[in-house]
């Protein structure tokens, strides 16, 4: 993992796209915990938080589970997480004090419409971090996530879910939408935090 090369894309234009920084063994394992397999794991996502959260399946159309810190697969990539929290906390002194984040999946006919990732009445979340688990990932299958500039609706960056690619951007500066995905979309959709005020 390229620390340096990370903080400066991150702080020339906010956002980078890292093409398989994981271990390949630990990015399938990751895949395998990443499915959709009838249990009770993967609830259906919602928006707001607090007494206004809501499941709005025209806004946002994916199922979700938590990582689990004591799974060994999801203790591995969290580790790798702290790692960079670590490294970009000493490049750019960013004061990132946790991570969190889940796995998404988006059935076919879904997306998540246009957002920030900072949830009202707060502003901890610093950096939004993606991780894809889709592998052989065609252009005609949708799930693209595309960041919108930070002024206006004019589109910076369209970023195809490819298996093992990873995204980091600013979760203040970017609103960003998920285009609707024509098959299984996987992913890890993670936030680095400071301490709330």
């Amino acid at each position: 993992m390229n620390i340096a090369a990370i903080a400066e894309q991150l702080t020339r234009v906010g956002y980078v796209v890292v093409d398989e920084p994981l271990d390949p063994a630990l990015s399938a394992a990751l895949y395998r915990r990443c499915q959709d397999d009838g249990s009770s794991r993967f609830q259906a996502a919602q928006i707001g938080r607090g007494a206004a959260r809501q499941q709005l399946g025209r806004l946002r159309g994916d199922v979700i589970s938590w990582l689990d810190a004591s799974n060994g697969t999801d203790h591995a990539y969290l580790l790798w997480m702290e790692a960079l929290r670590l490294g970009l906390n000493s490049a750019l002194f960013l004061g990132l004090f946790d991570f969190e984040c889940h796995y998404a999946i988006y059935g076919a006919g879904t997306g998540y419409a246009r957002h920030t990732d900072v949830l009202h009445g707060t502003r901890n979340r610093v950096l939004s971090t993606v991780f894809y688990l889709n592998d052989e990932w065609q252009t005609g299958d949708g799930g693209e996530l595309r960041l919108f500039a930070p002024d206006g609706d004019g589109v910076i960056a369209t970023v195809r879910p490819q298996f093992g690619t990873l995204l980091i951007f600013l979760s203040e500066s970017f609103p960003h939408e998920v285009l609707m995905a024509h098959r299984h979309r996987r992913s890890i959709a993670g936030w680095f935090r400071v301490r709330a005020d």
